[in-house]
């Protein structure tokens, strides 16, 4: 039996390494074109882009994995079948159950992987997540250039006509604000950008200021001077998993999301009898559209996980995982069950 078993399992393992790798390099490619998209609001280094890349890999196993064990498990009882193995096998009195069983054991690891994955990890890597973004947009609105196109700086225009990028100064800098009492505009020989906990800092050398109104014009010089503003950002906080799920921040959101991720987690234990379903045939008598139904099924049961939460609530998950195994265990007992 234990032969037998490890046999199974290797060619489960096989099938599912050659699905799951695709799977996982298409997701990839996917996250890395709408990580493109940010370059075009934010400056990334290329250690940045990886560090982005490391917080998306528990969602993409989240997503990849379950599907990837469904069909590998299914392809490798198929392929187990068209070689007359598994005749063999009935034929020594092994029932179906114990495949059954076989698949059992890395099916209810796997789910117990994925609920860890989408209750512990997933929340606090997104929230660092966004707070990296969050913090790369607010500094991205401060990229101070040379160019003929003024720049915004809380309510002040600033001008720049010579810049060094990497040391954030700036020479021959004009400023403007109009959204005070007087208008007001300010030169300066040079300019530094100084980031402080979260202030910007604009510390000018070497200036006049002027500002004016209908009846008034007043100048000023000075030697160095500090205009003050304030990065708008908010940064979430992760105290704990419990906190993350028990709080009300994004309230109904959460709750969508626990209720599809658990029964995305319970996927590939509760399919235990619809692989065996379609993985079991007999070669000479049997041709089952594998592939076709395959591909019906997971779609089938991702669609009742992400509509059927909206009227259920939380009495999808095992409203929807009762109902799931009973179909896919009625297909199991007609298919192989009765036949083997």
């Amino acid at each position: 039996m234990d032969k037998l078993r490890h046999y199974i399992l290797s060619h489960l393992s096989i099938l599912f390494f050659s699905i799951f790798l695709p799977l996982f390099a298409i997701a990839s490619v996917i996250f890395l074109i709408k990580l493109a998209t940010y370059t075009a609001v934010i400056q990334l280094s290329l250690l940045e882009m990886a560090k982005l890349y490391l917080f998306v890999i528990p969602e993409l196993l989240f997503f990849t994995l379950p599907i990837a064990f469904v069909v590998g498990g299914t392809l490798a009882l198929y392929r187990l079948s068209n070689d007359n193995e598994m005749v063999v096998v009935f034929s020594l009195g092994i029932s179906p159950a114990f495949i059954a069983r076989v698949l059992a054991v890395p099916a209810l690891l796997l789910t117990l992987l994925l609920l860890v994955d989408f209750i512990v990890v997933t929340p606090y890597i997104k929230i660092i997540s966004a707070n990296f973004l969050d913090k790369k947009k607010a500094e991205a609105k401060f990229n101070l250039t040379a160019s003929e196109f003024g720049h915004h700086f809380g309510d002040w225009m600033i001008f720049v006509n010579k810049s060094d990028k990497n040391a954030r100064v700036f020479e021959d800098v004009v400023l403007f604000n109009k959204a005070m009492k007087d208008e007001i505009i300010i030169k300066a020989d040079k300019a530094e950008l100084i980031n402080q906990g979260g202030i910007l800092k604009l510390k000018l050398d070497n200036g006049e200021s002027y500002s004016y109104n209908n009846q008034l014009l007043k100048t000023m010089l000075f030697k160095t001077a500090y205009i003050n503003d304030k990065m708008s950002t908010d940064p979430m906080i992760y105290r704990d998993t419990l906190d993350y799920w028990t709080n009300n921040e994004l309230r109904e959101r959460k709750t969508q999301r626990f209720i599809t991720n658990s029964l995305l987690s319970l996927f590939p234990l509760i399919s235990i009898f619809l692989m065996i379903a379609m993985g079991v045939v007999h070669a000479r008598h049997q041709k089952r559209w594998i592939y076709l139904w395959l591909f019906l099924s997971i779609v089938g049961f991702y669609a009742a996980a992400f509509i059927t939460q909206k009227w259920l609530g939380f009495h999808a998950i095992w409203g929807i995982a009762l109902v799931w195994v009973l179909i896919t265990y009625t297909f199991y007992r007609r298919l192989v069950g009765e036949r083997f």
